[in-house]
């Protein structure tokens, strides 16, 4: 078996995809504070995604001609978004079988979402007892890329670096692990395609069951 006994999973755009319930919660948001404003496209909103709510919504504000203190803009989206976590948020293709073909290691989350919207999530949808810890937002030092959360993990689990494995689907994720000295393998289905190629994971998935192979046959 592969040596990589630890895997940490980011959240949106790697096991679930949630795009579809955060852009209707930001053009929602973005509606309630200027009636009238332009509805972002899901494209547009893919990009502005993964360094958190905080930023994703500061970005948006300019994006769709919105004037309102950051904030405010905040607190409204997470309201809005929470009301409606899982309505269309599922599980990518592959990922509950790779789960089940991973079930021998320890597995966790750290995503840069809430903590507890990522837990609600994945509660909401049968996965949550599968990780030993789910880690978002709020509930460790720093954001991604900063290593602290990975690093939290490592200590937590008693792995070392070469016995953990990184996975995600954004240049965030990569950097992520680099910074803890982590291996990273990459998802082509997520958000981020172009910035994680461009950053070179050691690795590039196209579902978690293909991962869960190259694992098994001790090739990672």
């Amino acid at each position: 078996m592969s040596p990589r006994k630890l895997v940490v999973f980011d959240l949106d755009g790697t096991l679930v995809d949630s795009l579809t319930d955060i852009a209707a919660a930001l053009n929602r948001t973005l509606a309630q504070l200027c009636p009238g404003a332009p509805s972002l496209p899901r494209e547009t909103v893919r990009a502005l995604v993964g360094r958190g709510a905080r930023e994703l919504v500061a970005r948006a504000l300019p994006r769709a001609g919105v004037e309102a203190p950051v904030d405010e803009a905040l607190a409204l989206f997470v309201d809005v978004y929470r009301r409606g976590l899982l309505n269309e948020t599922r599980p990518y293709p592959g990922v509950v079988a790779g789960l089940d073909r991973l079930k021998g290691r320890t597995l966790a989350v750290l995503t840069n979402k809430p903590g507890d919207m990522s837990r609600t999530i994945l509660a909401g949808l049968g996965l949550a007892q599968r990780f030993v810890r789910i880690y978002g937002g709020g509930d460790v030092p720093g954001k991604k890329p900063d290593p602290a959360g990975l690093r939290l993990l490592l200590e937590e689990t008693s792995t070392r670096p070469s016995e953990a494995l990184m996975v995600g689907d954004s240049a965030v994720d990569v950097r992520t692990a680099r910074n803890a000295e982590v291996a990273v393998v990459g998802v082509s289905y997520g958000f981020d395609p172009a910035g994680l190629a461009a950053e070179a994971p050691d690795l590039v998935v196209d579902s978690l069951e293909a991962l869960a192979e190259r694992l098994e046959r001790d090739d990672l």
